[in-house]
């Protein structure tokens, strides 16, 4: 029997992963730069295969992160299946780093001078089911009249062109505040941690997959971006997994029930 979290055109080359895909917690927990899998036929877009070992071709730490929260929230997470070489799900397909020919002084040879034949191909893949599963979750979750959270799950390098990063969470956010908020007051408390109010990157152009399904939709959303050295292995994710969860669940319990609001740009 194949697997009802695992699907793509054709049934070949999964787009993506579903966590405990009958949970019906008002959380979704998403994952764009789940893997570095580059499906054979691409032959590795032209690239040594040491480079898909670096944060270049996924996001590390971030699948066992998102998928141990799924398991301590009992909630649902979509996880990417394909690398971000490939196609970036986080980027709309309009935008000019959709399929990256260059990724931090790395050339993708590959991605070169592609016909939009091409490009279009992959969008029908990968971007297109990975985004289609997300609208479907969010749909399944919202049958009963529910209002759910989007919580999109991202890591960042620890050192970034020579500059440490301090941050060891970083919130980033567009318009809606509720999430942010809530986070950051409960996070703030914690002198352990170091928070960045959209740090590394700013969620007011480095969100796309939170915009088009929390922002468009009026869910409150957030993406978390976790340093890479703090979850590169199973026991790091896991106790972040456990802290973050804890933190998730007292904001769940003071912004619920959740509900549908557009902000002004």
């Amino acid at each position: 029997m194949s697997d009802p979290s695992l699907s793509s055109p054709g049934g070949e080359d999964p787009a993506f992963e579903i966590c405990n895909p009958r949970a019906t917690v008002p959380v979704l927990l998403v994952c764009d730069h789940a893997t570095a899998i580059i499906p054979e036929r691409y032959e590795r877009l032209g690239l040594d295969p040491t480079i898909l070992h670096r944060h270049v071709a996924w996001d590390i730490g971030a699948a066992d992160l998102a998928r141990r929260l799924a398991h301590v929230l009992g909630a649902t997470a979509v996880l990417s299946r394909f690398s971000r070489l490939l196609i970036d799900p986080n980027r709309s397909l309009d935008h000019l780093t959709l399929v990256p020919a260059e990724s931090d002084g790395v050339l993708v040879p590959a991605n070169r001078d592609l016909p939009r034949t091409e490009i279009e191909d992959r969008i029908a893949r990968y971007h297109r089911p990975y985004h289609d599963a997300i609208e479907a979750q969010l749909k399944r979750l919202g049958a009963g009249g529910q209002v759910s959270a989007l919580v999109a799950v991202h890591s960042f390098t620890p050192v970034m062109e020579g500059v440490e990063r301090p941050w060891h969470v970083g919130l980033l956010w567009n318009r809606d505040p509720r999430l942010r908020d809530g986070l950051l007051k409960v996070l703030d408390g914690d002198p352990s941690v170091v928070v960045g109010d959209n740090e590394p990157y700013t969620g007011k152009t480095h969100n796309y997959t939170a915009d088009r399904h929390g922002s468009d939709a009026g869910l409150p959303h957030i993406s978390l971006e976790l340093r890479q050295d703090l979850i590169d292995t199973h026991h790091e994710a896991e106790h972040w997994a456990n802290f973050l969860s804890g933190k998730l669940k007292q904001v769940i319990a003071n912004l619920s029930p959740f509900t549908i609001r557009h902000y002004g740009r």
